[in-house]
């Protein structure tokens, strides 16, 4: 599997608080092929600056994800290989609209969720020694993603 170039990260402009909960946005290009990008770099930055709660992170998005997994050992081209054997780019699905086999990025949200919520401990995502925070992506027609970061302190 090819090594995928360095993710670049770039602020949507959006923050918020509503109600006691700090909230923004940030945006991310995923590519033109299936793809896993760790942004627990970003979580971590925009926890750095809360104390406790809850960090919920949410891709605004039909065909993306959010998973916690261990990076760096094999895990990404892993999770997606499985993703690739358990929804085939190819023409059996009923939404078939985009490139062939689009309507697979339709259904993985339902196995690798568009959410996740982390606690945040003094500042700090409250992480398992090898988790990190994934963007799931089989939707190689749109590869511009927002994330919303969303902060509700304890």
């Amino acid at each position: 599997m090819r090594q995928r170039p360095a993710v670049t990260i770039a602020a949507a402009g959006e923050a918020g608080h509503t109600g006691g909960m700090h909230s923004e946005t940030f945006t991310l290009d995923t590519g033109a092929t299936d793809a896993v990008v760790d942004i627990t770099a970003a979580c971590a930055d925009f926890a750095a600056a809360q104390g406790d709660g809850l960090l919920h992170v949410f891709a605004p998005h039909a065909t993306a994800g959010v998973a916690l997994i261990e990076t760096g050992a094999g895990s990404e081209p892993d999770l997606l290989a499985t993703l690739r054997d358990m929804l085939p780019a190819d023409d059996r699905w009923q939404h078939a609209h985009g490139s062939p086999g689009h309507g697979r990025s339709h259904v993985m949200p339902a196995l690798v969720p568009p959410y996740a919520t982390i606690p945040v401990l003094a500042g700090r995502l409250a992480l398992g020694t090898w988790q990190s925070i994934c963007l799931v992506d089989l939707n190689v027609d749109n590869p511009r993603r927002t994330v919303r970061l969303s902060f509700l302190p304890g």
